[in-house]
């Protein structure tokens, strides 16, 4: 990673992969199963999007991490030419309450029931079969909040696995040449914990640093607490990724702290639902006041919906269910994030971050 300004702890720069590069900051748009809902790539390189995340456990049970890597890759598979990232599944394992032992998760399928078990080995393998870009290594997420007992495991065990994943993903023969692996710190809120983590992931040595088990609940302060331990720890020179974050004020706060890139569903499920991000905050679109509003989701925005369709229509498209207004209002909350992290790069550049984090968290 090309580091090219600073302001404070925050920077701006130029990731480096196999495939080419991405300026950071950056958001990254979901697509869960090789598609952000409602959208087309297209779309994606309408808005302007760098990096793709796809989710490893639903494109390993369907249709399979074998299909994918017989129809050409993610890349082929879903027609983006643009920046790809895997993450290990581990999050989504963890949410189905699986069995957890030292060597890896055994969890039940939730499109068939049948009994799956992951390991750093093959998460990595099926990561190496999807094709992506960057694939993340597999992690033992603990709920928030929780017990020292309980981090202490999952620090010890996302540590343990980090260092097989490391060593697998150099001897896997299945994987794209040059397809880089991120480390995940882990460690809760704890300070401590945070730093202990992320030196021994450092130890093993990765592409780029993942930072997971934050925006799980727990209040602002405590993760940005945890931040402010963690990324000190980490390489200057490799990018910094805050997994699962999303909201505007929670990441431009997290970039004055120094970390690079950022993913969350969460603007997209918004959209589904009439939530609209916005300039001057949020709005909820199925609201009556919009019926007869004329004007656009965002004078300042310059997407593509704002500058056709007003606030009436696309409560209307929303009110009957029509899945156009899934698309347009996506496209609209995806703009918003990827413009704020463009202006985040040109803040960074001219030393006026803290100007535009007060701007933000005054509507935020």
């Amino acid at each position: 990673m090309d580091v090219t300004a600073e302001d404070g702890t925050a920077r701006t720069g130029t990731v480096h992969t196999a495939r080419g590069s991405y300026p950071v900051p950056t958001f990254m748009p979901v697509g869960t199963k090789g598609a952000v809902k409602a959208l087309d790539s297209a779309d994606l390189d309408t808005l302007g999007a760098d990096v793709v995340l796809a989710n490893t456990y639903h494109l390993m049970l369907r249709p399979g991490a074998d299909v994918v890597a017989a129809l050409g890759g993610l890349h082929r598979f879903t027609g983006w030419e643009g920046h790809t990232l895997t993450d290990s599944g581990g999050f989504q394992v963890h949410s189905l309450g699986p069995a957890v032992d030292d060597d890896g998760v055994t969890f039940t399928s939730v499109y068939d029931g049948l009994r799956i078990r992951l390991t750093p080995e093959s998460a990595v393998e099926a990561q190496g079969l999807i094709g992506a870009d960057i694939q993340m290594v597999l992690d033992v997420c603990a709920s928030l909040p929780a017990e020292p007992a309980a981090l202490r495991v999952a620090v010890d065990r996302t540590a343990s696995w980090a260092a097989r994943a490391r060593i697998h993903h150099n001897q896997f023969e299945g994987r794209p040449e040059h397809q880089a692996l991120f480390g995940i710190v882990q460690g809760g809120t704890d300070p401590d914990l945070r730093q202990e983590s992320a030196r021994r992931t450092v130890e093993v040595g990765f592409d780029g640093y993942g930072i997971g088990g934050l925006s799980v609940g727990e209040p602002r302060s405590a993760m940005l607490e945890a931040l402010a331990a963690t990324v000190p720890e980490l390489p200057v020179g490799l990018p910094r990724y805050l997994m699962g974050v999303g909201d505007p004020i929670g990441m431009l706060e997290a970039v004055a702290l120094g970390v690079d890139q950022f993913d969350c569903v969460a603007p997209t499920r918004m959209a589904r639902h009439g939530t609209i991000l916005t300039t001057e905050g949020r709005i909820n679109l199925r609201n009556s006041v919009h019926v007869r509003d004329d004007s656009p989701l965002d004078a300042r925005c310059g997407c593509s919906t704002c500058a056709r369709w007003s606030r009436g229509y696309l409560r209307h498209l929303l009110s009957v269910r029509e899945p156009t207004a899934w698309r347009l209002l996506s496209i609209h909350n995806l703009a918003q994030l990827l413009h704020l992290m463009q202006r985040a790069r040109t803040a960074i550049a001219e030393q006026r971050l803290s100007g535009l984090r007060a701007e933000v968290a005054a509507v935020w």
